[in-house]
């Protein structure tokens, strides 16, 4: 039987695109009527290239070719260029793009590759548009940029989440298949919560988006707790309290996991997000969550009943104190659990992408 070849590229692989993409080929690339490859660019400086071909399934293809995260004439067109010539190597039958940069160079390749009538989808992983670090102009730039990509190149957008969802469908025909982890890998909760709040963390790059500024101001307003920042990045140097620990880049996921499993609540401060994996990564190991009540985070996150959600500093003080009681943060552990288990299991949820490329049209 010959091979359903398919195609991902990806620029932005780090972060929980990188825990997206582990989760992704071990589904994919272990069923036998695939054949998977991975086209992506090693300049995101918290991956390891030579830890990706010991953490995708064996049976993926791995192809690099260096993709600029910001725009970049010349580059971009040289990257383009390579894309394409990929893909009228491998001619495959299904190409899925991923987020703002590998989604307009994969795109428009395909569209100007004759003779490959590959089966087109495209995952944002949080809109440009809907970005907070950037004028409105240029919010209404992107969104002028993915809208005409679309009606250009057609194609399926697969968003991450609902409200990816719901603003993917004011763009062109969308499905939905949620963002998940592996359920399985996670080992039985074995830690005995403190008797009070010690420490709160996030796992992220410091980057405008996870907005360290807010994590930084919080922190402050409670010298008596640790606050843990997961990562590194080019805005550490608005982590100036002194309660504050930055633990720097991991280059193995489990590092990471390992000091997200020591925190008593997990603190996602985003501005934006697709579906943050590294919510959903605490909150499937018991541990509470406070979050940014924004896109993505309240995908997850049901305020009051599996966490907290809050808009403003003095909000979160609020969740915090509702978060004291041991018990509390046990019954919302469970709950969270529980909930991610139902809807945001990655073998669940790429089973149904297996499903969605075998029907769709070309």
């Amino acid at each position: 039987m010959q091979k359903i070849k398919i195609v991902h590229l990806v620029e932005a692989l780090g972060g929980g695109v990188y825990t997206y993409f582990i989760n992704l080929t071990q589904v994919l690339a272990a069923d036998p009527r695939f054949d998977v490859t991975v086209i992506y660019s090693d300049k995101r400086e918290q991956i390891d290239p030579d830890r990706i071909a010991q953490d995708f399934h064996p049976q993926t293809n791995l192809i690099v070719i260096p993709m600029m995260r910001e725009i970049n004439p010349s580059g971009d067109y040289k990257a383009f260029k390579m894309i394409r010539k990929e893909l009228l190597h491998i001619k495959p039958d299904i190409l899925h793009v991923h987020s703002s940069k590998a989604g307009i160079l994969g795109r428009f390749a395909h569209l100007l590759s004759r003779g490959i009538q590959a089966k087109l989808f495209y995952t944002p992983h949080g809109y440009s548009f809907l970005r907070k670090d950037v004028s409105t102009f240029k919010r209404g730039l992107f969104y002028a940029i993915e809208f005409f990509s679309q009606k250009i190149c057609g194609g399926t957008i697969v968003a991450c989440g609902d409200t990816e969802l719901y603003h993917s469908k004011k763009i062109g025909k969308a499905v939905l298949v949620r963002n998940g982890i592996n359920h399985q890998e996670i080992a039985p909760i074995t830690k005995t919560k403190n008797s009070k709040i010690e420490k709160i963390g996030i796992l992220a790059r410091t980057t405008a988006q996870r907005d360290p500024a807010l994590f930084n101001q919080l922190a402050l307003s409670n010298p008596e707790i640790e606050f843990i920042w997961i990562g590194d990045g080019e805005l550490r140097h608005l982590l100036t309290a002194s309660n504050i620990t930055i633990t720097g880049w991991f280059k193995e996921n489990q590092k990471g996991i390992a000091w997200l499993e020591k925190l008593d609540v997990y603190l996602q401060t985003s501005l934006w997000e697709g579906l943050p994996i590294a919510v959903l990564e605490a909150a499937s190991r018991k541990i509470p969550v406070i979050a940014t009540n924004i896109i993505g985070n309240k995908d997850i996150i049901k305020s009051g009943k599996t966490g907290y959600l809050f808009e403003k500093a003095e909000e979160f003080q609020t969740c915090l104190k509702a978060l004291q009681s041991v018990e509390v943060r046990e019954k919302m552990g469970e709950a969270a659990a529980k909930r991610n288990r139902i809807l945001f299991d990655s073998t669940t949820n790429f089973n149904k992408l297996t499903e969605l490329y075998l029907q769709s049209p070309r």
